[in-house]
């Protein structure tokens, strides 16, 4: 497993899974998994619908402005350069 992604599930409601890293927010209605992939250095932010099961991937542009910040500042806990969040896919 990649150090990174162990890093990150050390930090709060993170999960690993080989070369990614998962966790769930929900901001007010709104419900997201983010995932950290290592091997390509990249976050994706995906807004889950109500029933839980359907997610689709959302541009970072439409994600809530402390989500983000929040997610940065996981990724600075675990020794993963920040700025990764805002690149483009």
């Amino acid at each position: 497993m990649d150090e990174r992604v162990e890093a990150l599930a050390e930090q709060d409601g993170w999960q690993a899974e080989e070369f990614a890293a998962r966790v769930h927010y929900q901001g007010g209605t709104d419900y997201y998994s983010i995932e950290f992939y290592a091997p390509s250095e990249c976050v994706v932010y995906w807004k889950v619908k109500g029933d839980g099961e359907t997610a689709v991937p959302v541009g970072r542009d439409t994600v809530p402005n402390p989500l983000r910040d929040r997610i940065r500042q996981d990724l600075a806990q675990a020794d993963v350069n920040p700025d990764i969040e805002s690149r483009s896919l």
